[in-house]
């Protein structure tokens, strides 16, 4: 009896109302919420098929009666402790981790499986320590549930249609049915604008008659080369969630959002990429994840100056995006008050148009441009706007001309009569942000206080080697001198005059000659201008913090490998899949499967333990930033949920400390050596003309 009672006391008391319901469950059908935990180490080529590690549905406190059938038309059972090898262990960890956060008491006894349906049994965890006991079936007995979660895991890039797995949740108006799968709720393919008109700015999906949305399966990709199912209709994105509320949510149990914009030069990509499938990073780091699709290439940015063909669709879609996570984010756990934006490449220059874009304001609370490109040569439209005249010579009325639309009394519309498919084969493409006038008020954005740009906390970084994946490789025999000259012209002699870029003595002579390519290319197109931004932002404190890293250490993604393989770490008899402890180039992308932690859900090897534990310190620096904005993960959180690797290489490594403008530094990122050095190239960027001051005198 007096177990009985201790259990009331630890328990929280809610009325449950009638479980039975027909098609999948949902928060309201079973009266809880709905909470995913997975103790997630990221090694899937371990983990993924042999289900090593636990993984458990929370419910919320009610009677065992309830608890059992709730499980149930989650078409699983109460938590079976023997279910995986290491299930106590990690059960442990998990349920620290819902102490940490604050969502159950110490103490707090879960109702779990015992063998029997009529007998109850409770889990708690007791001083760092599991501890089972037998419960009593009394319906004034209220305790949270934990239920078992057999749900398969999947290659990143597939859905599953599996009745058994869907689940449905309810915003506004609209019901969505997705599914879970071990790592997180899933919801593809959901519209968050109407169809666009061709060269119209898209509007929130609000079509009265769609009340039920599918969202088991990818929305169509935009348009743009190669093959796929594309279409004009387009706008979809794709929700990754821990945590399905029941009813209007408290704040306090909402998570923090993480809104990607992919990459591909404007003019490729999707949302619906599995390179940036978001379930690793939501069960491991505790976040929200959103993908998104916006449209591409000439369909959308071109701009014309008749003053109805503005340009911008593309990123006005993203903007459009971030207005339906506003709207309904919430439903599907996430705290529409911290969505940061993060993107690579195209989707860092997406990022930091979104800061200066007084349509974005106050739309999210945080920034991080990874390897946004500015500068000389092919970055420069990146992060200095065109005009829309300067579109129309660049790109448009050679598009105009190819489409034979040069003569038409109505250009708009000769346009809007070809064929999608004809514009993306076409020699000529619009993938130039331009100054509308509207959504990009300014020809790039202002770090010295004298625009309208979002004061918010932001995280900047690039790849040590970006720039080597945006040039050829030189010729046998060429100098480089003559190298140079396709990069920084007139200036190439005296830059291998200076000293500032010594040739190596490497037993490759061609090789040496790139390395010198590569590290200027770098300079001019990625490292100089990100950290001029940098400084000049907290100088004029334009945004309230900012923190600088460095990537030392890549896995260069199959589908972009230029040059190859100098952005791949050598193959080598005792390391078949790659030294990393060999040089190598850390080329661009080659950080998204450790942000993403996504290494092990495909077909590459891990080539060694490192890039294991390097996942897992990128997963949860990224995941801290999301929380905190602050990449510097709580030591008590890593402790709470058991990340060993994460919590001693965080000790190892000391803080990550912002940028300063006394002290001007950034985070190298590497394992397990990450550690804090000054600004790189600093000397050399003054001599290619991008100092530190180059925004102070703009």
């Amino acid at each position: 009896m007096m177990l009985s009672i201790g259990l009331i006391l630890l328990g929280q008391v809610f009325g449950i109302s009638c479980l039975a319901s027909k098609g999948p469950a949902s928060p309201a059908s079973l009266s809880s919420n709905l909470r995913i935990l997975r103790q997630n180490d990221l090694n899937c080529e371990l983990n993924c098929q042999r289900n090593n590690h636990a993984s458990t549905i929370v419910l919320d406190a009610m009677s065992f009666s309830d608890a059992v059938a709730a499980c149930g038309q989650l078409n699983e059972g109460l938590l079976d402790m023997n279910a995986a090898p290491k299930m106590s262990q990690d059960l442990s960890s998990l349920l620290s981790y819902l102490q940490f956060r604050g969502e159950f008491l110490p103490g707090q006894a879960f109702w779990i499986n015992s063998g029997n349906s009529r007998q109850p049994r409770t889990v708690q965890l007791v001083a760092g320590k599991l501890v089972q006991l037998p419960g009593i079936s009394n319906s004034f007995i209220k305790l949270p549930a934990l239920c078992s979660q057999s749900a398969p895991f999947r290659p990143a890039s597939t859905s599953d249609k599996n009745p058994a797995w869907q689940v449905k949740v309810s915003s506004g108006s609209r019901t969505f049915t997705g599914f879970r799968d071990q790592l997180s709720f899933r919801f593809l393919g959901i519209p968050f604008a109407n169809p666009p008109a061709r060269w119209e700015y898209s509007a929130l999906f609000n079509n009265p008659k769609v009340t039920d949305i599918d969202a088991t399966n990818f929305g169509s990709q935009c348009w743009q080369g190669g093959s796929g199912s594309f279409s004009e209709d387009c706008l979809f994105l794709n929700v990754f969630t821990p945590l399905l509320p029941n009813g209007k949510p408290n704040t306090s149990q909402l998570k923090p959002v993480l809104f990607w914009i992919h990459g591909g030069a404007f003019t490729s990509g999707t949302g619906a990429d599995s390179t940036f499938d978001g379930g690793s990073l939501v069960s491991r780091g505790d976040v929200v994840v959103v993908t998104i699709n916006y449209r591409l290439t000439t369909l959308g940015f071109l701009a014309l100056t008749d003053g109805v063909i503005k340009g911008n669709y593309g990123l006005a879609d993203q903007i459009v995006a971030l207005d339906w996570v506003q709207q309904n984010i919430a439903a599907f756990g996430g705290d529409p008050k911290r969505v940061t934006i993060f993107g690579q490449s195209a989707g860092a220059a997406s990022v930091r148009a979104l800061l200066a874009s007084p349509k974005a304001t106050g739309k999210f609370a945080a920034a991080i441009p990874m390897s946004n490109l500015a500068g000389a040569d092919y970055a420069t439209t990146y992060s200095l706007y065109d005009t829309v005249s300067q579109e129309m010579q660049a790109a448009a009325n050679n598009i105009i001309a190819e489409v034979k639309c040069t003569n038409a009394t109505d250009i708009p519309a000769c346009l809007k009569a070809v064929p999608p498919q004809n514009f993306v084969s076409l020699p000529d493409v619009a993938r130039f942000l331009v100054v509308d006038g509207e959504i990009l008020t300014s020809n790039e954005l202002q770090v010295t206080g004298k625009g309208t740009t979002a004061h918010v906390p932001t995280m900047w970084g690039h790849m040590r080697h970006d720039g080597a994946a945006f040039i050829g490789f030189p010729s046998a025999g060429q100098s480089v001198v003559s190298a140079l000259q396709s990069i920084i012209g007139s200036t190439s002699q005296s830059a291998v005059d200076s000293g500032m870029f010594p040739t190596p003595s490497g037993s490759n002579s061609t090789l040496n000659v790139f390395n010198v390519t590569a590290r200027i290319t770098t300079d001019i197109e990625f490292r100089c201008l990100d950290q001029a931004t940098a400084l000049s932002a907290i100088k004029h404190n334009v945004f309230p913090s900012v923190y600088f890293y460095s990537f030392y250490r890549s896995y260069q993604t199959p589908g972009f490998d230029p040059n190859a393989p100098v952005c791949d770490a050598p193959k080598t008899p005792s390391h078949p899949f790659g030294d990393t402890s060999l040089p190598y180039f850390q080329c661009h992308s080659g950080e998204l499967y450790f942000v993403f932690g996504n290494l092990g859900q495909f077909n590459l090897p891990f080539r060694d333990d490192i890039d294991i534990y390097m996942s897992q310190i990128m997963v949860d620096t990224w995941s801290a930033y999301a929380w905190n904005h602050n990449p510097n993960p709580s030591q008590a959180l890593l402790a709470a949920r058991d990340y060993a690797v994460s919590l001693a290489n965080v000790k190892q490594t000391g803080t990550w400390s912002p940028v300063s403008v006394t002290n001007p530094s950034l985070r190298k990122l590497d394992f397990p050596n990450s550690e804090q050095i000054p600004f790189e190239e600093v000397n050399e960027c003054e001599f290619l003309g991008f100092p530190l001051d180059f925004y102070e005198s703009q």
